[in-house]
This record gives C-alpha cells, sequence and structure tokens, in this order.
C-alpha cells in the first residue's frame, strides 16, 4: 500500500489551532452525597460556600436537577453513559472487596483486599470520555471511579481517560487516609492502573484513636493531583476534566486546620458517632463541624479550580459544572435534618423521594451562559452526555456510537444545550425515570407528577403543590397512574444483578 503524505504549512497549523481552540474545554465537578440544600445559594444558612454561591452568580443555577440514581455507582453510570437506570447496567452498588479476596498484614499491619472495586460498566456501550477522547478532547479524571473493579475490562485505562488519581473503588473511599490510592498517566507510560501506596498512613492503624495520626489526606491528594494536571493544559486541545470528588461523604474526618477549627464549638448541638469499624466510618465527637468544615474545604478546592482557570486565561472558553452524585447521607455519624432544618425536601440518599435524587446542579459559561440566572428546566445526568456532544459540536452521537451488536443500545439523554445559551429549541423529557433495587423503590417523573414506587405499591404525588410529597393522591388519579406505570413497564430492562419489583 503506498502512503500519501500532506504537508501542512504554518498557515494551516494556526487555522487548525485556532479550531481547536473553538471547542469549549470542560471540567464537570462531582461531589460525593451534598443534599439539595448543602450551599449558600440552595438555602443553606450554617455552612459557609462563598465560591460555589459566586460560580452561581456567575452562571446558571438549576432547581430541577437530579442525578441518576440515589446512590453513588448507578447515579455516575447514568452520567458516564447517557442512560438511565432502567437501561444501563449499572444499577447499584454492586462491591468486588467482599469475595474472599483479604490479604492479610498487605499494608503494614493493616489488613486488605487483594481486589478491589464495583461492576463494571457495559464495554460494548461508549461512555462519555471515550467520544470526546475520540473528537480530539484530552481527558484526566480526579476522584472515585466506581465503573469497574481493579483488573476489570471497565477502568479507566480502558475507558478513554488518559490521567487518573484516585478511588477505583468507592468502598476504599469511605478512609479519608486510606493504604492507597489508584493511578494511571498514558503520558507517563502506565500500561494500567497501578496501586499508589502512602507509605505515612500505612505505618498507623485504620481504626481507631491513632488512626488520627495518619497525615496522607485523600481528599487534598486528590485535589492536588487535579489542580497539576489542570495546570498543564493550554489552550492548543480541548479537555476534559472529570473531577469526582469524595467530599463530604462519610467518614466524617480531616485535618484539624483552620478550616475545621472554624466551625469546632461552633455549634451547640453536636453529633457525635461512635464509629463503625466494618465499614470504615472512624468515630467522631464533632459530626456538626466536621461535615459543615468538609463542605466548605471543598468550596476551597472549587475556587482553587476558577482562580487557575484564571490564572491561565482559560476561564472563558471552560465550562464549569458542580453537582453532588445523589441526596444527602446519614452514614458515618452525618446529620442531614439538622443542616436541612426546612425540611424541603422527604427522602435521602437511597430513596427515590426528591430528597434523594434532586442535587444542586450549577454550570459557569462566561459569554455563552446568562451569569446570575436561576432555571426550573428538568433534566437528569443522562442528559449530560448529549449536551457535552452539542458544547464540542459532536454531531449525530447516537449514530456514530450505538453498537449495532447490541440489539437495543440505549441513549435516554436529551441535550440541555438550548437551555444553558439560548440558541435552538428546548426539548424537553416526556419524563424522568429511576430505579434502585437496594430499596426497592422506583420513580417517574411526569410534568409535575411523581411517582414513587415500593415494593411495587404505587403513591402520586403533584410537585406544584406537595414539593414535600406528603399526599398521596393516587386513588383521585387512576388513569395517570396507569399512564405511568405504562412508563415502567416500557422503560424497565431486566438484569439478574438488580432486581425491582414492577407495579401490577
Amino acid at each position: 500500500m503506498k502512503r500519501k503524505f500532506i504537508f501542512i504549512g504554518s498557515a494551516a497549523l494556526a487555522a487548525l489551532g485556532a479550531q481547536a481552540q473553538q471547542k469549549p474545554n470542560i471540567i464537570y465537578i462531582m461531589c460525593d452525597d451534598m443534599g439539595y440544600g448543602d450551599l449558600g445559594c440552595y438555602g443553606q444558612q450554617y455552612i459557609a460556600t462563598p465560591n460555589i454561591d459566586r460560580m452561581a452568580s456567575e452562571g446558571m443555577r438549576f432547581t430541577q436537577a437530579y442525578a441518576g440514581s440515589p446512590v453513588s455507582a448507578p447515579s455516575r453510570a447514568c452520567f458516564m453513559t447517557g442512560q438511565h437506570t432502567g437501561h444501563t447496567h449499572v444499577r447499584g452498588n454492586k462491591e468486588y472487596w467482599n469475595n474472599g479476596n483479604l490479604k492479610q498484614n498487605a499494608y503494614g499491619n493493616n489488613a486488605e483486599y487483594t481486589v478491589v472495586g464495583q461492576e463494571p460498566y457495559d464495554t460494548r456501550h461508549k461512555i462519555i470520555p471515550e467520544i470526546m477522547k475520540d473528537n480530539g478532547y484530552t481527558t484526566g479524571m480526579f476522584g472515585k471511579w466506581a465503573g469497574g473493579y481493579e483488573g476489570s475490562a471497565s477502568t479507566p485505562d480502558k475507558r478513554g481517560i488518559d490521567e487518573y488519581y484516585g478511588f477505583i473503588c468507592q468502598f476504599q473511599a469511605h478512609l479519608y487516609y486510606p493504604n492507597f490510592l489508584n493511578e494511571y498517566s498514558r503520558s507517563a507510560g502506565d500500561k494500567g492502573v497501578r496501586r499508589v501506596t502512602l507509605e505515612q498512613n500505612i505505618q498507623h492503624p485504620m481504626y481507631g484513636p491513632d488512626y488520627r495520626k495518619r497525615a496522607q489526606y485523600s481528599a487534598d491528594l486528590i485535589h492536588r493531583k487535579a489542580m497539576d494536571w489542570l495546570d498543564k493544559q493550554t489552550a492548543d486541545q480541548p479537555f476534559l476534566g472529570i473531577f469526582t470528588y469524595t467530599l463530604p461523604h462519610a467518614e466524617l474526618v480531616q485535618p484539624e486546620d483552620s478550616i475545621l477549627l472554624a466551625y469546632k464549638n461552633h455549634f451547640c448541638q453536636e453529633k457525635t458517632f461512635g464509629g463503625q469499624q466494618g465499614s470504615r466510618y472512624n468515630p467522631t465527637q464533632y459530626g456538626h463541624a466536621e461535615f459543615a468544615a468538609m463542605i466548605t474545604r471543598l468550596d476551597m478546592q472549587v475556587g482553587e479550580i476558577m482562580a487557575k482557570l484564571e490564572e491561565k486565561g482559560l476561564a472563558e472558553n471552560t465550562v464549569l459544572i458542580f453537582t453532588s452524585d445523589n441526596g444527602p447521607h446519614e452514614e458515618g455519624g452525618a446529620d442531614p435534618d439538622f443542616f436541612n432544618r426546612d425540611g424541603l425536601l422527604q427522602g435521602k440518599k437511597r430513596s427515590t423521594y426528591e430528597g434523594g435524587i434532586r442535587i444542586p446542579f450549577i454550570v459557569r459559561w462566561p459569554g455563552k451562559v446568562q451569569a446570575g440566572v436561576t432555571n426550573d428546566h428538568q433534566l437528569a445526568f443522562y442528559d449530560i452526555m448529549p449536551t457535552f456532544c452539542d458544547m464540542a459540536g459532536i454531531k449525530n452521537y447516537v449514530e456514530r456510537y450505538s453498537n449495532p451488536q447490541l440489539a437495543n443500545d440505549y441513549f435516554d439523554g436529551i441535550s440541555f444545550y438550548p437551555t444553558l445559551t439560548g440558541e435552538g429549541t428546548q426539548q424537553k423529557h416526556d419524563f424522568l425515570y429511576w430505579e434502585f433495587h437496594e430499596t426497592n423503590m422506583l420513580g417517574v417523573r411526569m410534568g409535575n407528577w411523581k411517582l414513587v414506587v415500593q415494593n411495587g405499591n404505587c403513591k402520586l404525588y403533584d410537585l406544584a403543590t406537595d414539593l414535600h410529597e406528603d399526599h398521596n393522591v393516587a386513588a383521585r388519579y387512576p388513569d395517570i397512574v396507569k399512564q405511568m406505570k405504562d412508563i415502567i413497564r416500557r422503560e424497565h430492562t431486566e438484569s439478574n444483578i438488580f432486581r425491582v419489583t414492577i407495579p401490577q
């Protein structure tokens, strides 16, 4: 075969560079278990979040944005795959750390698992970093992966990620001072994801009073790696940063610095927690102070990201998104009722009531997204894939990336790019859909109607007049209930791993 060489002059190269710069950079910050009301810009009165509040004042704040699921791994799967939990493969937190893979004294005197992680994403279905990388983006991910266990066919190095640092396994992320983290660097020539031992941490036990002698705090390590990666980015190539930070998820522990000290002894009512060794949650005497400080620490990190973008002259061409993976948790001593005393939403993590799935969602894009806007467009995590494609100018992504070997390669999202930019007409969902096997719950939102199903039993709420979902009106509107049950039967595909009860 003859090879044809094409020589490109300097002017053409400059034009190509300018064309590359037209694609916006994207940084997607997804924190862990932050509730809808945990930020100042969403009504929080006890916790300082000045940087995220500023981000909201400079961008668009959504009031009806939804996670993909009420827990971590499936919610992240909906973001990555553009599928809702009736279609995506990962619908729950199926773990691979508890299959007898315990190796004694692997890290000093700390017993560890030899294989950790969650159920892998279906490798036959394309995910966001693969699509973006295929269209000229360099990709970095820092934080929780939760899309496949160590050594599986779905780890960051195999799914379009150029640089990764964080927790492959979300169970490991229960420890903020872990024995190891995971890392992969394509530029450094890594062949796959590897473990990085935190040498100072392993000198002390994982549980008990001496645990606090550990000094390598994972939330800070992950953020510093993300900042190092961001500092290397230029205007010559668009980049996608997926920052899946673990704050403010349990355990409630962090460095005793000025951030934590600002909250200690601040709350007249404190929350103590005796610990839960099997879940890797260490005890705390200051649950309220620890939780508040963790959110403010996260806010500081968001501020540093914004400052770095400004410093490098990249802010104008970077879409910055902030959100949470699901509703607030009660694990490790957390007390969401204390911080959200207005009781705006019912339900927490693991629930398909509004409190378990409605999340903060903020987008800043200078020059494209109008500043200081509050928007009530209904969106869910599976809408992010088509939105990113619109941002990057990727046309016909469904046709391009559907796998013909799959009988049904679902893409459930609708781009909310027109809502962000005012360009074009915004298409709206006929319904939003959730299912979660662990609590045997489903949820459907259709306009202002909300159907909550648990153990096959249906309750209907009108969110226009009953946001807290107190008044079940299913008996008054049987036709609406039937219509929404028909949606469930149509959208649900069977899973041998994550089973739920479908209403009759």
